[in-house]
């Protein structure tokens, strides 16, 4: 096989270095000690690797055969876990070949924990505190000691600054502590950094009292490389690792300490139980450290559990798959074949997919420049950068886990990506955060994408995130689009009626259908009870939403008006016979819950909803809480929103009118189903109406046969895959049901009166509509951006991959997956009173004649 040729699918024996080492081939390691990965691409290991199902055997095993008591003390069960404690530091010292003449290992919570501890000494050490410089490529929370360094700071954005500091060291007067620190290997790109650093600065001071210290940042580099700490005299003065990156368990880290450079934690002002030999409380207040560098440093009782479990994890490691160079190589061999297949990855028009992140230095055939990871983002065949959120929420429907964003490396994204501080300020004050899905600002992407490997990684899983990145994000030759599945309706404008009406009463649990031949209330902020209640965190007061809790679609509210209630049941109707909470619609009577005859107290607490910030009236009664906190599994309870005259505004997420595709004079003329008109711009919509809790407007319409085309998509998208794609579903075949409309949790839904003249996505060129006899006015917003919440069936609260597995095919533009309108009651001259139904607009009832108005029309 070429160097420039990647691995095939259908090779028939494995090259030397893949899982060369190993007890086994790695899909029967997977198969039998990773059973959580069948039907998932798990590819996030710089993020934690996986545990095997034997590590967690052996744990137990141990756990349940010993009596471990807290180490600070005589008994013998605290005895056995200090000898424990002792023998697994060793072990872990000689896992890192550090003589322990010469470091000793801290046990701390994660590499953050490692870092910060030796950041709060050098504070301590001198009363001006210590100069600290760093790579630009760091870690947050490398980035992060900056704040505690007294004596000044200094970011090296190139290599050759560090060289060129390295260097002026010695002739250097003395003066403040200095720590310099930087990454083995970079967690965003795998980059991997100068293993001579450290010896260089050491040697640079002359022999002269030590006052320049380093810090490696080990957590990235030993999750699937050996860390060699033989030569104590090359070696870093601090160290840091997280064991969960190399064994999946426990979740532990480390600060390994060059013991010449021990005497930084002398002035440590801090102290803790278990590290003191005496404290004088009262009078004359005085303590005395312990001396060896780990007494003084673990403070409190040691995690002496996970600490135990580190010996399971040691010897599983090592049974499983040998050695980390053994670790390496196989991890070196996918990371390049990745790299290679993603590199050729071509658009009909030659344009590249895959843009990656790789630093000049790097080669992924030289360990000693470059590590498993692979960071990329992706154009269409126009050149146009992908949302990184849109590619992971697709993924993460596929089973395929990535991760995207500025990957806790601030520094090394900006500078990939060519943003300056003063960009990031800008971004921040747009209203950026970090997690958020601001994709693109100023036709750059604000993140990157991640792909890192791991021990158990195989062959299968790049083959499959391949699979992915060209069924989804490959553009096909124009004539290879989908051609319309069903005949071209007349060009007249077919006559329209509303189908269904539904009310969601909790945002986003299931939905109350609106009885054929009742009138439904039409106010500003949508139709009446739609979003007034949400479930809440008990812990963090943020809203519940199915994109989490998918088993809130069968938490189902019904309105009674004759009553004045809101009748709630979870699953079954018929499992939960009996089991029924009742709500008043009375906002003055909040207190009463008609179920339990005793009052439901309520407070208002902050809360978040899609990103704002509330005020709600949170129901505080157990009897509430227990209610839905038992089915969910969630400590939660219900809350409802304040008075009409607290109604939020719609958000700015909405696609106003001129933000519709196929506006701009270089989009090329759409051929697809469901692609969106073109023709002139239009104003936005600037008046717009108050919500409650609905995500972006006030209500939300769909189309019926707009459904039917895009179910026709799903079959004949699974139609076309099976010829292509072996993998089969849990069933065995390849067949996917058609989704129902439910799962797009529309208020309104349209049909056309004559099903002959179905014409999917007319309602893409609306402009505003009127319903019923008082011909009730609504403004069309602009079209709805979905996620894969729409992926829950709204009947089993089960997730699926469709239907947004098609849209993203078919009714992707602009960076945006679209499918129906977000639509906004207009109010009349008097502001609805002339309707005879009090603060209301107007009324809606299934049936009722839509009269649609297009672009152009008047």
């Amino acid at each position: 096989m070429s160097a420039g040729m990647g691995y095939r699918a259908d090779a028939s024996y494995p090259p030397a270095a893949y899982c060369s080492g190993y007890s086994d081939d790695v899909d029967v390691i997977r198969e039998l000690e990773y059973p959580l990965l069948k039907d998932t691409t798990y590819l996030d290991h710089a993020g934690t690797t996986l545990y095997a199902k034997s590590l967690i055997d052996s744990f137990g095993r141990d756990l349940t055969s010993h009596l471990y008591g807290n180490p600070h003390s005589m008994s013998a069960s605290s005895q056995l876990s200090s000898q424990r404690v002792d023998d697994i530091r060793l072990r872990a010292l000689r896992f890192f070949n550090a003589n322990p003449d010469d470091f000793d290992l801290v046990f701390v919570a994660n590499a953050t924990a490692g870092i910060k501890l030796v950041a709060d000494s050098l504070r301590d050490f001198t009363p001006k505190g210590y100069w600290y410089g760093y790579h630009v490529d760091a870690h947050t929370s490398l980035v992060g000691a900056r704040e505690l360094a007294g004596a000044g700071t200094r970011c090296f954005v190139t290599d050759e600054e560090v060289e060129a500091w390295i260097l002026g060291l010695g002739s250097e007067t003395a003066g403040s502590p200095k720590l310099f620190a930087y990454p083995a290997q970079s967690n965003m790109n795998g980059r991997r950094f100068s293993t001579r650093w450290c010896e260089r600065i050491r040697g640079q001071q002359n022999g002269a009292k030590q006052d320049v210290y380093t810090l490696l940042d080990a957590a990235s580099l030993t999750s699937t490389s050996p860390l060699d700490l033989s030569n104590a005299s090359a070696a870093p003065d601090f160290t840091v690792i997280s064991f969960y990156k190399i064994f999946g368990f426990p979740d532990l880290g480390a600060l390994i300490v060059r013991k010449s450079a021990g005497h930084v934690f002398d002035k440590r002002r801090f102290f803790g139980g278990g590290t003191v030999d005496m404290v004088v409380t009262a009078q004359n207040p005085w303590h005395a450290k312990k001396q060896p560098i780990h007494e003084r440093l673990e403070d409190g009782t040691l995690p002496f559990h996970s600490i135990i479990a580190l010996d399971s994890a040691f010897d599983t490691h090592r049974r499983l798959y040998g050695s980390m160079e053994s670790i390496s190589s196989h991890t070196r061999f996918l990371a390049k074949q990745l790299y290679q297949r993603m590199t050729g990855l071509k658009h009909y028009n030659g344009a590249g997919v895959c843009h990656l992140y790789v630093s000049p230095n790097s080669d992924y055939d030289d360990p000693s420049t470059q590590g498993p990871i692979v960071a990329f983002n992706l154009r269409n065949s126009r050149g146009m950068w992908v949302g990184k959120s849109e590619v992971e929420r697709l993924a993460s429907i596929k089973n395929i886990q990535i991760r995207s964003g500025t990957l806790c490396n601030p520094g090394g994204t900006a500078t990939s990506l060519g943003w300056s501080g003063a960009d990031m300020l800008r971004h921040f004050s747009a209203g950026m955060r970090c997690g958020d899905d601001y994709d693109i600002m100023d036709d750059r992407p604000t993140g990157i994408l991640r792909i890192s490997l791991g021990a158990m990684s195989s062959r299968k899983d790049i083959d499959t995130f391949m699979a992915f990145l060209e069924e989804f994000y490959v553009d096909k030759p124009p004539e290879g689009l989908v051609v319309p599945l069903t005949e071209i309706a007349p060009l007249q404008q077919p006559t329209f009626y509303v189908e269904s009406l539904s009310v969601y009463p909790i945002k986003s649990c299931g939905a109350f259908r609106v009885p054929d031949g009742q009138r439904w209330k039409v106010r500003r902020e949508g139709l009446a009870w739609d979003r007034e209640w949400c479930l809440v965190h008990q812990g963090t007061g943020v809203t519940l939403n199915q994109k989490r809790y998918p088993r809130m679609a069968l938490i189902q509210p019904t309105i009674d008006l004759a009553r004045g209630i809101l009748h709630i049941t979870c699953g079954d109707g018929l499992a939960t016979k009996g089991k029924s909470l009742e709500i008043s619609l009375r906002r003055d009577t909040m207190n009463s819950v008609t179920t339990t005859s005793s009052l439901c107290q309520n407070a208002s607490k902050p809360s978040t909803v899609c990103g704002d910030k509330v005020v709600l009236q949170t129901y505080t009664a157990p009897v509430v809480s227990n209610f839905f906190t038992s089915f969910l599994g969630v400590p939660c309870t219900l809350a409802r929103f304040p008075p009409q005259s607290s109604t939020r505004s719609p958000s700015t997420r909405v696609i106003s009118r001129r933000e519709w595709p196929g506006q701009s004079h270089a989009t090329p003329k759409p051929s697809m189903p469901g692609s969106f008109p073109q023709g002139p711009s239009s104003p936005s919509y600037t008046n717009r109406n108050p919500i409650l809790l609905s995500n972006a407007s006030p209500l939300l319409l769909i189309s019926r046969s707009s459904v039917n085309r895009l179910n026709e998509s799903i079959k004949s998208n699974t139609q076309t895959n099976s010829n292509t794609n072996t993998n089969t579903n849990s069933n065995g075949g390849n067949t996917k049901k058609a989704v129902a409309a439910d799962v797009f949790r529309a208020n309104v839904v349209v049909a056309e009166t004559l099903p002959t003249a179905e014409r999917p996505y007319l309602e893409d060129t609306w402009q505003s509509l009127s319903i019923g006899p008082e011909q009730l006015r609504f403004d069309v917003l602009g079209s709805c951006e979905r996620c894969q919440m729409v992926c829950v069936d709204q009947y089993t609260g089960q997730r699926g991959d469709e239907p947004y597995a098609t849209l993203a095919k078919t009714r992707k533009v602009n960076r945006k997956i679209l499918f129906g309108r977000h639509i906004s009651p207009i109010a009349g001259d008097g502001d609805g009173d002339g309707h005879g139904c009090g603060d209301c607009l107007g009324t809606v009832m299934v049936g009722d004649v839509v009269r649609p108005l297009s672009e152009g029309e008047s």
